[in-house]
């Protein structure tokens, strides 16, 4: 999710709701402690020089069980990072302290915003020697072929 799409759906919200991909909730007093423009320039294991850069929100639990993050004010912050910091609508990262901080991608279901688990993959899997997948198939999509054995004469 971008940062322009998050924009559009806040204000068709009466609450914030974040879900974690094993159906889990935030717990609903939150607050988003930053919004800011994560660049990162690195090199893959095959040489290639890379740049990434996105917009991170960082997600927070506080014991203030009365606090509830509206959508109106969430839209205020996104939109002032944008002006004070020359945000740019880029993809979304969520930085979520679960049992570590881990780092989601962030997708909407139509009612919740949901954190996506992020993957480690290499970039550069020719220059590694992984080899690519083999393509799996069942006998069925091999299709009938003839064969040189009878049903039920011993040579197979």
């Amino acid at each position: 999710m971008t940062l322009e799409q998050i924009k559009n759906i806040l204000p068709t919200l009466d609450n914030v709701e974040f879900q974690l991909e094993n159906g889990t909730f935030v717990p609903e007093h939150f607050h988003v402690t930053e919004i800011g423009m994560v660049s990162k320039n690195f090199i893959d294991c095959g040489g290639t020089i890379r740049k990434e850069e996105k917009v991170n929100f960082q997600l927070w639990n506080a014991e203030d069980d009365e606090h509830r993050l509206k959508p109106g004010k969430l839209l205020h912050i996104i939109q002032l990072s944008e002006e004070k910091l020359g945000i740019r609508d880029l993809e979304i990262e969520v930085e979520y302290q679960d049992t570590t901080i881990g780092k989601y991608d962030l997708e909407f279901n139509g009612k919740h915003f949901i954190l996506k688990n992020k993957k480690t993959a290499c970039l550069a899997q020719d220059s590694c020697g992984i080899p690519k997948e083999k393509e799996k198939l069942s006998l069925k999509e091999l299709g009938h072929k003839t064969s040189q054995c009878a049903p039920n004469s011993g040579c197979c």
